[in-house]
């Protein structure tokens, strides 16, 4: 009877190990609808031959996939630029760190109302987003754009109180970032993440009334807990969103749309 006991337990040992093998090996990715679900679903497939099997779940919102990863309940996401991410982890207090580059999306001035920006007239209402680090990049696309100023220290996280002239007295109207495609209905024009406004249809290099450089510090990244950096999955990953086959889909999907950043 002991022996058969000591046989059934080094065999849940085998068991329990051979799981936790096949743990590592499979991973949840949390990312935004639109690009950033496009292109990790190609990046799943090239995964898949390295050995990686990836399960996408898809957020609506900027808020909830550092919350969920956070919590355990995903071993990455992909849908933020770094200053973003550092304004969470200030913010929050997430243990959140950066593993790679991925892609550039630059910010994209809208209008159903105008053609040009200086076509704007006096008290036009604009929108931007509601989050800090968003929301300063606007805000410092308008000014080199020559609608705003900015004091002089205000940095990548200005806000509208940061405004020290404003010619056309436009009224900022701060919204979620994933709202602002549906209100361009009710604003004289608005400030679109790239990801949420192809989703909505629009495409930057045609619908856009100006577009940030890109050059800028706003590379999108991937991010995972702190300390699992070195896992073999993460390795992984990168490989697999770095590849060549990964290049060639963003280029030929998005035809400038979107930037490589690696």
């Amino acid at each position: 009877m002991n022996k058969r006991l000591f046989i059934q337990a080094a065999l849940a040992v085998a068991t329990a190990g051979a799981f936790s093998v096949h743990a590592q090996d499979a991973i949840k990715v949390g990312v935004t609808a639109g690009p950033h679900a496009q292109i990790m679903e190609h990046v799943k497939q090239v995964a898949e031959k390295d050995g990686l099997k990836i399960q996408i779940v898809e957020f609506s919102d900027y808020v909830q996939p550092n919350a969920a990863l956070a919590a355990g309940d995903l071993q990455a996401n992909s849908y933020q630029h770094g200053p973003y991410l550092d304004a969470q982890v200030k913010d929050r207090g997430y243990k959140l760190v950066k593993l790679a580059n991925t892609v550039n999306f630059p910010i994209g001035l809208y209008s159903k109302k105008v053609k040009k920006l200086d076509e704007l007239k006096t008290g036009a209402k604009f929108g931007i987003p509601n989050d800090p680090t968003n929301g300063g990049r606007v805000l410092l696309l308008l000014q080199d754009q020559g609608l705003i100023k900015l004091k002089p220290n205000a940095g990548l996280k200005a806000t509208p109180l940061d405004v020290i002239e404003n010619p056309k007295k436009l009224r900022f109207v701060e919204l979620d970032a994933a709202q602002l495609p549906r209100s361009l209905d009710d604003l004289d024009a608005s400030a679109i993440n790239t990801n949420f406004a192809m989703s909505a249809g629009l495409n930057p290099k045609k619908d856009a009334i100006a577009l940030e450089r890109a050059d800028g510090p706003y590379v999108n990244i991937l991010v995972v807990r702190a300390g699992d950096e070195k896992q073999a999955w993460a390795s992984k990953l990168v490989k697999a969103y770095q590849s060549p086959s990964t290049r060639e889909f963003v280029e030929k999907q998005f035809q400038g749309s979107v930037l490589l950043g690696f």
